[in-house]
């Protein structure tokens, strides 16, 4: 979903200044009534512009990754469930297959040893 143009929305902010119904404005600029409704109650709070639509959301693992960094480096071995398991009594909670994406994201993978490799023919 994109916001609509800033000049769309200046000829919207124009017509409400001069008086004209909402319903009509939506007509004429081929918008909802309500988004004119929207932008009405904004322009009486003085924002004259859209706001931002998406970005960028922090993980909640960011604070303990070096936490994270330090258990994989002592046992490889640990799974994701024992992962989400201590982090629980640190009083973060999160499943699997998240703690999972988070880790990709971070470029930590940590194999199994190699005892537990496919058997070869």
């Amino acid at each position: 979903m994109q916001a609509y143009s800033q000049d769309l929305r200046d000829r919207v902010l124009k017509a409400i200044e001069q008086g004209d119904r909402p319903t009509d404005i939506a007509k004429r600029f081929e918008v909802s009534r309500v988004w004119v409704y929207q932008v009405k109650t904004r322009l009486e709070e003085g924002i004259r512009h859209s706001f931002q639509i998406g970005g960028h959301r922090k993980s909640c693992l960011a604070p303990v990754e070096p936490m994270l960094r330090e258990w994989i480096k002592d046992r490889a071995d640990l799974t994701l469930r024992e992962m989400c398991e201590r982090l629980a009594e640190h009083g973060i909670t999160i499943k699997a297959p998240a703690l999972w994406h988070q880790l990709n994201k971070w470029g930590l993978s940590f194999k199994k040893n190699s005892a537990r490799q496919r058997a070869r023919a």
